[in-house]
Protein backbone atom coordinates (compact mmCIF):
# COMPACT_ATOMS: atom_id res chain seq x y z
CA UNK A 1 0.00 0.00 0.00
CA UNK A 2 1.21 3.49 -0.85
CA UNK A 3 1.76 5.84 2.09
CA UNK A 4 -0.90 8.48 2.66
CA UNK A 5 -0.26 12.05 3.82
CA UNK A 6 -3.00 14.48 4.74
CA UNK A 7 -2.18 18.03 5.85
CA UNK A 8 -4.76 20.55 7.09
CA UNK A 9 -5.47 23.41 4.70
CA UNK A 10 -7.77 25.29 7.07
CA UNK A 11 -7.07 26.94 10.43
CA UNK A 12 -9.55 24.58 12.08
CA UNK A 13 -7.40 21.57 11.17
CA UNK A 14 -8.54 18.30 9.64
CA UNK A 15 -12.17 17.44 10.29
CA UNK A 16 -13.32 14.17 11.84
CA UNK A 17 -14.75 13.25 8.43
CA UNK A 18 -11.48 13.89 6.63
CA UNK A 19 -9.54 11.75 9.10
CA UNK A 20 -12.10 8.96 8.97
CA UNK A 21 -12.18 8.92 5.18
CA UNK A 22 -8.39 8.69 5.00
CA UNK A 23 -8.22 5.91 7.61
CA UNK A 24 -11.03 3.80 6.16
CA UNK A 25 -9.83 4.31 2.60
CA UNK A 26 -6.31 3.12 3.42
CA UNK A 27 -7.48 0.02 5.29
CA UNK A 28 -10.04 -1.02 2.67
CA UNK A 29 -7.26 -3.10 1.18
CA UNK A 30 -7.02 -5.12 4.41
CA UNK A 31 -10.59 -6.41 4.36
CA UNK A 32 -9.57 -10.07 4.73
CA UNK A 33 -7.55 -9.74 7.94
CA UNK A 34 -8.97 -11.82 10.78
CA UNK A 35 -6.98 -10.75 13.84
CA UNK A 36 -5.61 -7.26 14.56
CA UNK A 37 -3.50 -5.72 17.30
CA UNK A 38 -3.83 -1.95 17.75
CA UNK A 39 -1.06 -0.19 19.66
CA UNK A 40 -2.23 3.31 20.71
CA UNK A 41 -0.98 5.73 23.41
CA UNK A 42 -2.19 6.01 27.00
CA UNK A 43 -4.16 8.82 28.66
CA UNK A 44 -1.07 11.01 29.09
CA UNK A 45 -1.07 11.39 25.29
CA UNK A 46 -4.80 11.87 24.81
CA UNK A 47 -4.11 14.97 22.70
CA UNK A 48 -2.80 12.64 20.00
CA UNK A 49 -6.33 12.21 18.58
CA UNK A 50 -5.70 8.47 18.92
CA UNK A 51 -9.03 7.97 20.70
CA UNK A 52 -11.22 8.75 17.68
CA UNK A 53 -8.82 6.96 15.31
CA UNK A 54 -8.88 3.73 17.33
CA UNK A 55 -12.68 3.85 17.38
CA UNK A 56 -12.64 4.31 13.60
CA UNK A 57 -10.42 1.25 13.22
CA UNK A 58 -12.52 -0.82 15.62
CA UNK A 59 -15.70 -0.18 13.64
CA UNK A 60 -13.96 -0.53 10.26
CA UNK A 61 -13.14 -4.19 10.96
CA UNK A 62 -16.41 -5.55 12.43
CA UNK A 63 -15.63 -9.15 11.49
CA UNK A 64 -12.07 -9.18 12.81
CA UNK A 65 -10.88 -10.12 16.28
CA UNK A 66 -9.28 -6.96 17.69
CA UNK A 67 -6.98 -6.54 20.69
CA UNK A 68 -5.69 -3.20 21.94
CA UNK A 69 -2.34 -2.85 23.71
CA UNK A 70 -1.72 0.72 24.92
CA UNK A 71 1.96 1.58 24.50
CA UNK A 72 2.57 2.27 28.18
CA UNK A 73 6.35 1.93 28.23
CA UNK A 74 7.05 2.45 31.94
CA UNK A 75 3.77 4.29 32.58
CA UNK A 76 1.12 2.95 34.92
CA UNK A 77 -1.77 0.99 33.38
CA UNK A 78 -4.82 2.92 32.27
CA UNK A 79 -7.82 2.76 34.60
CA UNK A 80 -11.26 1.78 33.33
CA UNK A 81 -12.50 5.41 33.48
CA UNK A 82 -9.43 6.57 31.53
CA UNK A 83 -10.04 3.94 28.85
CA UNK A 84 -13.69 4.95 28.59
CA UNK A 85 -12.82 8.63 28.39
CA UNK A 86 -10.18 8.16 25.70
CA UNK A 87 -11.55 5.22 23.72
CA UNK A 88 -15.28 5.59 24.07
CA UNK A 89 -17.53 2.57 23.81
CA UNK A 90 -14.91 -0.02 22.87
CA UNK A 91 -15.35 -2.90 25.36
CA UNK A 92 -12.84 -2.90 28.21
CA UNK A 93 -12.23 -6.59 27.50
CA UNK A 94 -10.42 -5.61 24.29
CA UNK A 95 -7.65 -3.81 26.21
CA UNK A 96 -4.48 -5.49 27.42
CA UNK A 97 -1.76 -4.17 29.75
CA UNK A 98 1.87 -3.94 28.72
CA UNK A 99 4.21 -5.22 31.45
CA UNK A 100 7.64 -3.84 30.59
CA UNK A 101 9.41 -5.75 33.35
CA UNK A 102 8.00 -9.26 32.95
CA UNK A 103 6.16 -9.78 29.67
CA UNK A 104 8.70 -9.16 26.90
CA UNK A 105 10.77 -11.37 24.60
CA UNK A 106 14.32 -10.76 23.36
CA UNK A 107 14.28 -10.61 19.56
CA UNK A 108 17.93 -9.79 18.86
CA UNK A 109 20.97 -7.82 19.93
CA UNK A 110 22.41 -4.55 18.69
CA UNK A 111 26.17 -5.07 18.48
CA UNK A 112 28.64 -3.30 20.73
CA UNK A 113 30.28 -1.88 17.60
CA UNK A 114 27.06 -0.18 16.53
CA UNK A 115 26.37 1.03 20.07
CA UNK A 116 29.84 2.62 20.14
CA UNK A 117 29.13 4.28 16.80
CA UNK A 118 25.76 5.61 17.93
CA UNK A 119 27.04 6.88 21.28
CA UNK A 120 30.32 8.32 20.00
CA UNK A 121 32.15 5.77 22.16
CA UNK A 122 30.18 6.60 25.33
CA UNK A 123 28.63 3.10 25.50
CA UNK A 124 30.65 -0.05 24.92
CA UNK A 125 28.36 -3.09 25.10
CA UNK A 126 25.69 -4.80 23.06
CA UNK A 127 22.01 -4.15 23.66
CA UNK A 128 19.25 -6.73 23.92
CA UNK A 129 16.11 -5.69 22.03
CA UNK A 130 13.11 -6.89 24.03
CA UNK A 131 9.52 -6.38 22.93
CA UNK A 132 6.07 -7.36 24.18
CA UNK A 133 5.16 -10.94 23.33
CA UNK A 134 1.80 -9.62 22.09
CA UNK A 135 3.43 -7.58 19.33
CA UNK A 136 5.33 -10.70 18.26
CA UNK A 137 2.31 -13.02 18.30
CA UNK A 138 2.16 -14.66 14.82
CA UNK A 139 -1.62 -14.96 14.90
CA UNK A 140 -2.00 -11.22 14.23
CA UNK A 141 -2.53 -10.49 10.54
CA UNK A 142 -2.04 -6.78 11.15
CA UNK A 143 -0.42 -4.63 13.85
CA UNK A 144 -1.48 -0.97 13.71
CA UNK A 145 0.62 1.51 15.68
CA UNK A 146 -1.24 4.76 16.36
CA UNK A 147 0.27 7.87 17.87
CA UNK A 148 1.40 11.47 17.78
CA UNK A 149 4.64 12.85 16.37
CA UNK A 150 5.76 15.72 18.61
CA UNK A 151 9.16 16.96 19.86
CA UNK A 152 10.54 14.56 22.44
CA UNK A 153 13.39 14.63 24.94
CA UNK A 154 14.67 11.10 24.32
CA UNK A 155 13.90 10.37 20.66
CA UNK A 156 13.92 13.87 19.12
CA UNK A 157 10.34 13.36 18.02
CA UNK A 158 7.93 10.91 19.61
CA UNK A 159 6.28 7.87 18.07
CA UNK A 160 6.86 5.74 14.96
CA UNK A 161 9.30 2.92 15.89
CA UNK A 162 9.55 4.28 19.46
CA UNK A 163 5.92 3.26 19.98
CA UNK A 164 6.92 -0.37 19.43
CA UNK A 165 10.38 -0.83 20.95
CA UNK A 166 9.82 1.51 23.92
CA UNK A 167 6.06 1.85 24.28
CA UNK A 168 5.85 -1.95 24.01
CA UNK A 169 9.47 -2.55 24.93
CA UNK A 170 11.26 -4.22 27.81
CA UNK A 171 13.65 -3.01 30.45
CA UNK A 172 16.79 -3.50 28.32
CA UNK A 173 15.72 -1.31 25.41
CA UNK A 174 14.00 1.25 27.62
CA UNK A 175 16.93 1.59 30.03
CA UNK A 176 19.74 1.63 27.50
CA UNK A 177 18.11 3.87 24.90
CA UNK A 178 17.11 6.48 27.47
CA UNK A 179 20.60 6.47 28.89
CA UNK A 180 22.08 6.80 25.40
CA UNK A 181 19.93 9.90 24.86
CA UNK A 182 20.88 11.42 28.20
CA UNK A 183 24.60 10.91 27.60
CA UNK A 184 24.40 12.28 24.07
CA UNK A 185 22.57 15.35 25.37
CA UNK A 186 18.90 16.27 25.44
CA UNK A 187 19.54 19.64 23.79
CA UNK A 188 21.23 17.90 20.87
CA UNK A 189 18.25 15.59 20.37
CA UNK A 190 14.99 17.47 20.99
CA UNK A 191 13.27 18.61 17.81
CA UNK A 192 15.67 16.70 15.55
CA UNK A 193 14.31 13.80 13.55
CA UNK A 194 17.75 12.26 13.01
CA UNK A 195 19.74 11.43 16.15
CA UNK A 196 21.41 8.38 17.73
CA UNK A 197 18.34 7.25 19.68
CA UNK A 198 16.03 7.45 16.68
CA UNK A 199 18.58 5.55 14.60
CA UNK A 200 18.66 2.87 17.29
CA UNK A 201 14.87 2.49 17.31
CA UNK A 202 14.61 2.35 13.52
CA UNK A 203 17.46 -0.14 13.30
CA UNK A 204 15.91 -2.41 15.93
CA UNK A 205 12.58 -2.57 14.11
CA UNK A 206 14.15 -3.05 10.67
CA UNK A 207 16.60 -5.74 11.79
CA UNK A 208 14.56 -7.72 14.30
CA UNK A 209 10.86 -7.05 13.73
CA UNK A 210 10.59 -7.36 9.95
CA UNK A 211 8.11 -10.30 10.22
CA UNK A 212 5.66 -8.16 12.23
CA UNK A 213 2.93 -6.85 9.85
CA UNK A 214 3.25 -3.25 11.07
CA UNK A 215 1.38 -0.21 9.74
CA UNK A 216 1.75 3.22 11.34
CA UNK A 217 -0.85 5.95 11.78
CA UNK A 218 0.88 9.17 12.81
CA UNK A 219 -0.76 12.45 13.78
CA UNK A 220 0.44 16.01 14.31
CA UNK A 221 -1.82 18.02 16.59
CA UNK A 222 -1.97 21.45 18.20
CA UNK A 223 -4.14 22.87 20.95
CA UNK A 224 -5.51 26.38 21.45
CA UNK A 225 -8.53 27.96 23.11
CA UNK A 226 -10.79 26.59 20.38
CA UNK A 227 -9.69 23.04 21.14
CA UNK A 228 -7.55 20.28 19.65
CA UNK A 229 -6.60 20.53 15.99
CA UNK A 230 -5.34 17.72 13.80
CA UNK A 231 -2.73 19.41 11.63
CA UNK A 232 -1.62 16.30 9.78
CA UNK A 233 -2.21 12.57 9.35
CA UNK A 234 0.20 10.01 7.87
CA UNK A 235 -0.53 6.34 7.26
CA UNK A 236 1.86 3.69 6.02
CA UNK A 237 5.33 2.30 6.62
CA UNK A 238 8.98 3.29 6.33
CA UNK A 239 11.33 5.96 7.59
CA UNK A 240 10.12 8.48 5.01
CA UNK A 241 6.67 8.36 6.61
CA UNK A 242 8.17 9.41 9.92
CA UNK A 243 10.54 12.00 8.43
CA UNK A 244 7.76 13.82 6.60
CA UNK A 245 5.52 13.79 9.66
CA UNK A 246 8.33 15.03 11.92
CA UNK A 247 8.99 17.88 9.50
CA UNK A 248 5.35 18.94 9.84
CA UNK A 249 5.54 18.66 13.63
CA UNK A 250 8.62 20.90 13.61
CA UNK A 251 6.54 23.55 11.85
CA UNK A 252 3.51 23.20 14.10
CA UNK A 253 4.89 22.20 17.52
CA UNK A 254 8.13 24.15 17.90
CA UNK A 255 8.15 27.74 19.19
CA UNK A 256 11.27 29.83 18.63
CA UNK A 257 11.64 32.79 20.96
CA UNK A 258 13.61 35.95 20.28
CA UNK A 259 15.33 35.79 23.65
CA UNK A 260 15.44 33.49 26.70
CA UNK A 261 12.57 33.67 29.19
CA UNK A 262 13.24 34.97 32.70
CA UNK A 263 10.09 33.43 34.23
CA UNK A 264 8.06 30.57 32.81
CA UNK A 265 4.84 29.22 34.30
CA UNK A 266 3.72 25.78 33.12
CA UNK A 267 0.41 24.12 33.98
CA UNK A 268 0.04 20.34 34.24
CA UNK A 269 -3.46 19.06 33.51
CA UNK A 270 -4.49 16.91 36.51
CA UNK A 271 -6.01 14.30 34.21
CA UNK A 272 -2.68 13.61 32.50
CA UNK A 273 0.10 14.55 34.92
CA UNK A 274 0.25 12.83 38.30
CA UNK A 275 3.96 12.05 38.52
CA UNK A 276 7.21 13.84 37.84
CA UNK A 277 8.05 10.98 35.44
CA UNK A 278 5.49 12.45 33.05
CA UNK A 279 5.09 15.96 34.49
CA UNK A 280 8.74 16.84 34.02
CA UNK A 281 7.92 17.47 30.38
CA UNK A 282 7.45 20.94 31.82
CA UNK A 283 11.22 20.98 32.30
CA UNK A 284 12.34 19.04 29.24
CA UNK A 285 10.36 21.05 26.71
CA UNK A 286 11.19 24.50 28.14
CA UNK A 287 14.80 23.97 29.22
CA UNK A 288 16.29 25.60 26.12
CA UNK A 289 13.98 28.61 26.45
CA UNK A 290 14.76 29.63 30.04
CA UNK A 291 17.43 32.21 30.77
CA UNK A 292 20.42 31.59 32.99
CA UNK A 293 19.32 32.60 36.48
CA UNK A 294 15.65 32.42 35.47
CA UNK A 295 12.82 30.43 37.03
CA UNK A 296 10.40 27.73 35.95
CA UNK A 297 7.23 27.43 38.05
CA UNK A 298 5.27 24.23 37.50
CA UNK A 299 1.66 24.27 38.70
CA UNK A 300 0.70 20.62 39.17
CA UNK A 301 -2.62 20.08 40.99
CA UNK A 302 -2.57 16.27 40.76
CA UNK A 303 1.13 15.62 41.32
CA UNK A 304 1.32 12.82 43.90
CA UNK A 305 4.51 10.85 43.23
CA UNK A 306 7.59 10.56 41.07
CA UNK A 307 7.65 7.29 39.14
CA UNK A 308 4.82 5.58 37.29
CA UNK A 309 6.32 2.35 38.57
CA UNK A 310 6.92 1.66 42.29
CA UNK A 311 10.58 0.72 41.83
CA UNK A 312 11.29 3.76 39.66
CA UNK A 313 9.44 5.95 42.15
CA UNK A 314 11.61 4.69 45.00
CA UNK A 315 14.85 5.28 43.10
CA UNK A 316 13.90 8.80 42.05
CA UNK A 317 13.12 9.70 45.64
CA UNK A 318 16.37 8.09 46.78
CA UNK A 319 18.54 10.36 44.63
CA UNK A 320 16.50 13.40 43.61
CA UNK A 321 17.16 15.36 40.43
CA UNK A 322 20.92 15.85 40.20
CA UNK A 323 23.34 17.45 37.77
CA UNK A 324 24.56 15.11 35.05
CA UNK A 325 28.02 14.52 36.54
CA UNK A 326 26.47 13.64 39.90
CA UNK A 327 24.11 11.17 38.22
CA UNK A 328 26.97 9.55 36.31
CA UNK A 329 28.89 9.16 39.56
CA UNK A 330 25.82 7.64 41.22
CA UNK A 331 25.44 5.15 38.36
CA UNK A 332 29.02 4.00 38.95
CA UNK A 333 28.66 3.87 42.71
CA UNK A 334 25.16 2.46 43.18
CA UNK A 335 24.24 -0.90 41.66
CA UNK A 336 20.50 -0.21 41.86
CA UNK A 337 20.74 2.92 39.74
CA UNK A 338 23.25 1.23 37.46
CA UNK A 339 20.66 -1.45 36.72
CA UNK A 340 17.89 1.09 36.11
CA UNK A 341 19.42 3.45 33.58
CA UNK A 342 16.11 4.91 32.40
CA UNK A 343 15.79 6.35 35.91
CA UNK A 344 19.32 7.73 35.67
CA UNK A 345 18.42 9.34 32.35
CA UNK A 346 15.24 10.76 33.87
CA UNK A 347 17.21 12.32 36.74
CA UNK A 348 19.54 14.01 34.26
CA UNK A 349 16.64 15.27 32.16
CA UNK A 350 14.83 16.65 35.20
CA UNK A 351 17.66 18.91 36.33
CA UNK A 352 18.42 22.45 35.19
CA UNK A 353 22.14 21.72 35.73
CA UNK A 354 22.05 24.63 38.17
CA UNK A 355 21.31 27.05 35.34
CA UNK A 356 17.84 28.15 36.50
CA UNK A 357 15.49 27.55 39.43
CA UNK A 358 12.73 24.96 39.23
CA UNK A 359 9.76 25.45 41.56
CA UNK A 360 6.96 22.94 41.92
CA UNK A 361 3.50 23.85 43.20
CA UNK A 362 2.30 20.31 43.78
CA UNK A 363 -1.22 19.47 44.84
CA UNK A 364 -0.50 16.14 46.55
CA UNK A 365 3.16 16.27 47.57
CA UNK A 366 4.50 18.02 50.65
CA UNK A 367 7.11 20.73 50.87
CA UNK A 368 9.56 18.22 52.34
CA UNK A 369 9.03 15.80 49.47
CA UNK A 370 9.55 18.45 46.80
CA UNK A 371 12.66 19.87 48.48
CA UNK A 372 14.14 16.36 48.78
CA UNK A 373 13.92 16.10 44.98
CA UNK A 374 16.21 19.16 44.75
CA UNK A 375 13.38 21.45 43.61
CA UNK A 376 11.99 24.61 45.20
CA UNK A 377 8.46 24.57 46.60
CA UNK A 378 5.41 26.83 46.45
CA UNK A 379 1.99 26.00 47.80
CA UNK A 380 -0.60 25.22 45.18
CA UNK A 381 -2.97 27.84 46.61
CA UNK A 382 -0.33 30.56 46.43
CA UNK A 383 0.59 29.62 42.85
CA UNK A 384 -3.03 29.58 41.73
CA UNK A 385 -3.76 32.87 43.45
CA UNK A 386 -0.83 34.61 41.81
CA UNK A 387 -1.01 32.90 38.41
CA UNK A 388 -4.57 32.15 37.36
CA UNK A 389 -4.14 29.56 34.64
CA UNK A 390 -7.73 30.12 33.48
CA UNK A 391 -6.99 33.71 32.52
CA UNK A 392 -3.38 33.50 31.36
CA UNK A 393 -2.77 33.46 27.62
CA UNK A 394 -0.28 31.18 25.91
CA UNK A 395 2.99 33.04 25.68
CA UNK A 396 3.89 36.32 27.38
CA UNK A 397 1.66 37.80 30.09
CA UNK A 398 2.06 40.68 32.52
CA UNK A 399 1.09 39.54 36.04
CA UNK A 400 1.22 42.20 38.75
CA UNK A 401 4.02 43.94 36.91
CA UNK A 402 5.95 40.69 36.32
CA UNK A 403 6.43 39.35 32.80
CA UNK A 404 5.82 35.59 32.65
CA UNK A 405 5.73 33.16 29.77
CA UNK A 406 2.79 30.74 30.15
CA UNK A 407 2.48 27.24 28.70
CA UNK A 408 -0.77 25.40 29.24
CA UNK A 409 0.36 21.98 27.97
CA UNK A 410 4.08 21.20 27.73
CA UNK A 411 3.42 17.83 26.09
CA UNK A 412 2.41 19.47 22.82
CA UNK A 413 5.56 21.35 21.95
CA UNK A 414 9.13 22.49 22.35
CA UNK A 415 10.13 26.03 23.28
CA UNK A 416 13.62 27.34 22.57
CA UNK A 417 15.64 30.17 21.09
CA UNK A 418 17.20 29.71 17.66
CA UNK A 419 20.64 30.37 19.09
CA UNK A 420 20.36 27.54 21.60
CA UNK A 421 18.70 25.18 19.14
CA UNK A 422 21.36 25.76 16.51
CA UNK A 423 24.20 25.38 18.97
Amino acid sequence: MQNRYLVATQETGLSYGEVKHSVTDYFTGFAKVQKILIVPPDISRSNSYAGPIVEMLYHHFPAAEIDILPALGTHMPMSAPEIKKMYGQIPLSKFMVHDWRNDTVEVGRVSANYMRELSQNLLDYDLAVDVSRHVLCPSYDLVISVGQVVPHEVAGFANYTKNIVVGCGGRNMINQSHYLGALYGMERIMGRKDNPVRRLYNYAVQEFLAPVPLVYILTVTTLDKTGLKVEGLSIGVGDELFAKTAALSAQKNMTFLEQPVQKAVVYLDPEKFKTTWVGNKAIYRTRMAIADGGELLIIAPALESCGEDLENDRLIKKFGYLKQNDVLAAVQGDSELGENLSVAAHLIHGSSEGRFKITYAAGKMSREQILSLKYDYMTLDHAREKYDVLTLSEGYNLVQGEEVFFIGNPALGLWTTRERFNN
